[in-house]
């Protein structure tokens, strides 16, 4: 059974100019990019520390061009760590994978608003895709469970300026709670789900749910930094 695209929990598989950016950047001198990224290719392993260390985030802020140069695989992964500092257990790691996988997904507008799989049908509203999941079966209602959290999270996160800002100024009645609590319940739903196993994405999902205001903290850090 091929995996949906949003179950990614390995280290990236980063483009040639990403690695080419990671070493151009090296802070110790005498290392021929090329050269390294090919090791890196070769034992992916030495990627995480490459990941974690300053001198990347460094190299990424000090041209605000820079993200343009890489791919939003790289960003993601880079700034998530940033935002979300501390010590890394093996499953806050893939964590992180899934949620720098899940932004680079969703940079893609049509993407955000679409479950996985599924090349036709658009749902805005949350409460739509609830309705869609009530009526589908046991692979597709993963999915859309899925989606509702990661949707919600992301809304909540990246985007929690422009929600508290339309709730004040637009008397929309929506309001922050509403989607973190509807990621959250749904993240604890689908860590259930046998499909979460397969995919290896049951750890995944309970952390989403158990720390999800950990997480959503750290992409409401990452929303500013693309706004700034």
């Amino acid at each position: 059974m091929q995996a949906p695209d949003f179950a990614e929990i390995g280290p990236p598989a980063l483009e040639h100019k990403d690695l080419l950016f990671l070493f151009e950047h090296f802070p110790v001198p005498g290392v021929d990019p090329a050269t390294a990224a090919q090791q890196v290719i070769e034992q992916p392993s030495t990627l995480e520390s490459l990941l974690e260390s300053s001198y990347v985030y460094r190299a990424m802020s000090a041209d605000q061009r820079a993200w343009l140069d890489i791919s939003p695989k790289l960003y993601f992964n880079v700034t998530l760590r940033r935002a979300l500092r501390g010590q890394r257990s093996r499953d806050e790691r893939r964590t992180i994978h899934y949620l720098a996988n899940l932004l680079s997904l969703f940079v893609r507008t049509e993407r955000l608003y679409r479950v996985a799989g599924d090349e036709e049908t658009s749902y805005e509203y949350l409460s739509d895709l609830v309705a869609a999941a009530a009526v589908s079966d046991a692979r597709r209602r993963f999915l859309i469970h899925a989606h509702i959290g990661n949707y919600g999270l992301f809304l909540a996160g990246v985007c929690q300026d422009w929600l508290e800002h339309r709730r004040r100024f637009k008397r929309r009645p929506l309001s922050l709670d509403y989607y973190r609590d509807m990621a959250r319940a749904h993240y604890a739903r689908v860590a259930g789900d046998r499909l979460s196993q397969d995919y290896g994405l049951k750890e995944v999902f309970t952390q989403l749910a158990g720390r999800f205001e950990y997480y959503r903290a750290g992409l409401v850090e990452v929303g500013h930094q693309r706004t700034h």
